[in-house]
C-alpha cells in the first residue's frame, strides 16, 4: 500500500553511528555525508549523528588545536550543502565562540546551517573530563555566532519547525549528558512544543549501562510525551581506557520503536517512523502535561522537509496489542492481570460480607475465566470453594462439548454445580408473548439470555450471594450482549479484559496454574469456536452459530478497539495499521468490512455501556461510563464511516 507519511502524521527519522577516525575531519565528514544520503534514500527526513562526530569525541587535548577547530568549521559549511532538498541533518562538532569552546549539535537543512545548540551539562567525573575543554551553555551570552564569515542562531532556546503538508513538526536538540541531568533541557523544549527530541551522544560501555541508557531514553520519552532519537558514538571512538559501542535508540511515548545492535565493526543506523499524531493527542489528553508551566521562551526556526511516499512503514505494528509480544512476559503479565481482576472481586465480597457467588457457566472462554478468577479469589480469602455456585443452563443450541467441559471443570475445581435446563421455561415464555418457537429471530435468542439471567439473579438471592458477570471488554465495545440479559450482573469481573487477552489468560492458567485434567479441559475450551449457542444445532448435531462469522474476528476488533480508544486514530490510519499488522491474514477488503462493522456497532451500542455494572479496570482501556469512557448514547458514526467509504 503506497502512502504519504504526512497523511498519517508520521515523520521518518534515522539514528546513525558513522565509522570515524579520531581527529580525521575529512574522513569523518565523508562518512557522515555518505550515511546521510543513504538514509535519505530510504525516506529519512530527520537524520541524527553522534556527539562531536565531525572531530571525534575522544580527541582530548587535541580540541585545543586551532587547526582542528578551523577544519571542523569549514567542514560543517560543506556538509550543510548536502541537505539541499534532502531533509534535516544534525551533527556533533566543537565550535569556538569568543574565546570559549562549546560541544554543539549543528542543525542543517535546505543546504545551510540553521542553528547551533551547545551542550548544557558537562560531565566531569570518572572517565569524563569535558569541563577541561568545553564551556557550558548555562553561561551563554550570545544568541548568534560567526562561522566562516556567516552568522547563525546559537543557544539552547531554539526549536526547529517544519510544516509537511498539514503536519506541524517541531524538533528540539540536546546532547548526551543533558538527558542524564535532573532538569534535562528537553523538558522545557517539550513544554515549548517540541514533539521530537534529538540527542547526540557519546556514551561509553560499562556493565549494565546499556540497559540503564535504554530505560532512560524510554522513560524520558514517556514523561515528556515525545519522540526521542538517540544517536551514540561507535567503536571508532574507543581509545586508551574507554570503549564505545554505537547504541542507537528511537523511542516514542514510553515505547522503544527501534534499537541498534551494539559493538558493530562498521557504520550502522536505524530508521523509524515517529507518530506525531499520537504525540499530539497524548498531550491533549494528559491534563498533567498541559498544566506544566512553560518557563522558557523559544526562538523558532523554520526548516523545509520533503514529504515521503512509501510502501513500507518503519515501525512494527503488533496485531495483538493487548497481549505481550514477548513470551517471557507471559507469567508476569498474567499474574498482574489476575491480581487486579481478583483484588477488585475480593473487595466487593468483603464489603458485602458475601461468601457466595453465582456464575452462569457455559464451557466458553468468558465464563471459564470468570470461574477461575472466583476460585483464585476464594483461595486468597480462605473461603470454601463450595460457595462458588456454577449453574449450567442448557438451551436449544447447547453443544455436548461445551456442556461436558463446563461440568468436568466445575467438578475438578471443587465448586458447586447445578444444571437447570431452560428449554421448557423459554418455550412457555414464547407462548405467553405469542412468539412462534420456529421463528429463530432475535426474540428467540434474547429470551434465552434473559431467562438465564433471571435464574442467576434469583438463585443468588436464594444463597445470599452475588452474580458474577462474564462479559468481556470486546463484547462491551461491540454491544454483543442482551440488554438486561448477560448484559447485567452484580460485579462484572471480566469487563476490563478483551477477548484476545481472555484466551491468553485461560491458556496461562492451563500451562502454569493447573495440570492434569483441569489443564486439558482448559486447553479444549481455548480450542472451541466462540458461539452463544442460542440457535438449534444442525441435523448432525453441530453448532451452527459462530460469533466471529456474524460480528467479525475478535483479533481484528480488539486491534480496532485499541487503536481507536488508546490513541484516537482516525479510520484511515487504523486501516493502514491493520493492513500492515494482518498482511497475508486478512485482505484490505475484509479489514474495511469489519472496520465498518466495528464503528457501526460501537456507536449504536453505547446505550448498553451507559448502565453496565461495576467491574475492575485492568489495562489502559476501559469502557466504564463512570471511569474512562464518557460518550453520549446517541452519537452518530457518520463521519467515521464516510472516511472509510472514501478510502
Amino acid at each position: 500500500m503506497n502512502v504519504t507519511l504526512s497523511d498519517y502524521s508520521y515523520v521518518r527519522v534515522a539514528s546513525v553511528t558513522p565509522e570515524i577516525r579520531i581527529a580525521d575531519v575529512p574522513f569523518n565528514s565523508t562518512s557522515v555525508v555518505t550515511l546521510f544520503k543513504e538514509t535519505v534514500n530510504k525516506g529519512a527526513q530527520i537524520v541524527v549523528f553522534p556527539e562531536l562526530c565531525i572531530s571525534g569525541y575522544t580527541c582530548g587535548d587535541l580540541f585545543y588545536e586551532q587547526h582542528l577547530q578551523q577544519s571542523v568549521e569549514k567542514a560543517l559549511v560543506e556538509i550543510a550543502k548536502e541537505t539541499f532538498n534532502n531533509g534535516v541533518m544534525i551533527v556533533g562538532a566543537p565550535i569556538r565562540v569568543k574565546g570559549e569552546l562549546y560541544n554543539c549539535g549543528v542543525v542543517m537543512a535546505n543546504g545551510v546551517i540553521q542553528g547551533v545548540i551547545p551542550k548544557t551539562y558537562l560531565p566531569n567525573y570518572n572517565e569524563f573530563y569535558e569541563m577541561r575543554w568545553f564551556a557550558s551553555a548555562l553561561n551563554l551570552v550570545d544568541s548568534h555566532i560567526q562561522l566562516c564569515g556567516s552568522k547563525y542562531p546559537f543557544g539552547t532556546d531554539i526549536l526547529f519547525t517544519s510544516t509537511i503538508n498539514d503536519l506541524q513538526v517541531t524538533i528540539g536538540v540536546e546532547i548526551c549528558e543533558d538527558l542524564w541531568a535532573a532538569n534535562a533541557p528537553s523538558v522545557a523544549m517539550c513544554l515549548g512544543g517540541a514533539q521530537i527530541i534529538c540527542n547526540l551522544s557519546a556514551s561509553n560501555e560499562l556493565l549494565g549501562k546499556a540497559e540503564y541508557r535504554k530505560d532512560l531514553v524510554r522513560v524520558h520519552s514517556a514523561r515528556s510525551i515525545t519522540g526521542y532519537v538517540y544517536a551514540s558514538a561507535g567503536i571508532g571512538e574507543s581509545t586508551t581506557d574507554v570503549v564505545f559501542a554505537g547504541h542507537n535508540i528511537i523511542a516514542e511515548v514510553g515505547s522503544i520503536v527501534a534499537e541498534s545492535k551494539r559493538f558493530a565493526l562498521s557504520s550502522e543506523y536505524i530508521i523509524a517512523d515517529i507518530d506525531i499524531g499520537k504525540i499530539n493527542n497524548e498531550r491533549i489528553r494528559n491534563s498533567t502535561f498541559r498544566s506544566e508551566a512553560q518557563t522558557t521562551t523559544f526562538r523558532e526556526i523554520s526548516v523545509s522537509v520533503q514529504d515521503v511516499k512509501t510502501e513500507e512503514l518503519y515501525r512494527k505494528v503488533n496485531p495483538t496489542p493487548f497481549i505481550p509480544s514477548s513470551s517471557e512476559d507471559k507469567i508476569n503479565r498474567s499474574l498482574e492481570v489476575t491480581n487486579i481482576q481478583t483484588t477488585g472481586l475480593i473487595q466487593r465480597l468483603r464489603h458485602t460480607y458475601c461468601t457466595n457467588v453465582v456464575i452462569g457457566i457455559s464451557g466458553g472462554l468468558d465464563s471459564t475465566l470468570a470461574l477461575l478468577a472466583c476460585v483464585y479469589s476464594f483461595k486468597r480469602l480462605g473461603y470454601d470453594c463450595n460457595g462458588i455456585h456454577c449453574i449450567t443452563m442448557p438451551g436449544f443450541g447447547t453443544s455436548d462439548r461445551t456442556k461436558t467441559n463446563a461440568e468436568k471443570l466445575c467438578e475438578a475445581l471443587g465448586v458447586t454445580l447445578l444444571t437447570i435446563p431452560i428449554t421448557n421455561a423459554v418455550t412457555q415464555h414464547f407462548t405467553d408473548i405469542g412468539h412462534d418457537a420456529n421463528n429463530h429471530s432475535i426474540v428467540y435468542e434474547n429470551a434465552q439470555a434473559r431467562e438465564r439471567t433471571q435464574i442467576l439473579m434469583d438463585y443468588a438471592n436464594k444463597v445470599n450471594g452475588i452474580v458474577i458477570g462474564t462479559g468481556d471488554l470486546s463484547e462491551m465495545a461491540l454491544g454483543w450482549s442482551t440488554y438486561n440479559g448477560d448484559h447485567m450482573s452484580m460485579y462484572s469481573v471480566n469487563c476490563g479484559i478483551p477477548k484476545t487477552l481472555i484466551k491468553y489468560l485461560v491458556e496461562w492458567y492451563a500451562e502454569s496454574e493447573y495440570n492434569g485434567e483441569v489443564s486439558a479441559i482448559l486447553q479444549d475450551i481455548c480450542n472451541t469456536p466462540i458461539s452463544p449457542e442460542l440457535l438449534p444445532k444442525n441435523t448432525e448435531g453441530e453448532v451452527v452459530q459462530q460469533t466471529e462469522k456474524s460480528v467479525g474476528p475478535y483479533v481484528l476488533h480488539d486491534f480496532f478497539l485499541y487503536q481507536m480508544l488508546r490513541f484516537h486514530y482516525p479510520p484511515k490510519k487504523i486501516f493502514l495499521l491493520a493492513t500492515h499488522a494482518f498482511e497475508g491474514e486478512f485482505t484490505p477488503q475484509e479489514i474495511t468490512h469489519w472496520l465498518q462493522t466495528f464503528y457501526k456497532r460501537f456507536f449504536t451500542q453505547q446505550f448498553k455501556r451507559s448502565c453496565v455494572p461495576d467491574g475492575p479496570k485492568v489495562g489502559s482501556i476501559s469502557l466504564s461510563p463512570r471511569g474512562d469512557w464518557r460518550m453520549p448514547s446517541d452519537a452518530t458514526a457518520r463521519i467515521w464511516l464516510d472516511e472509510l467509504e472514501n478510502l
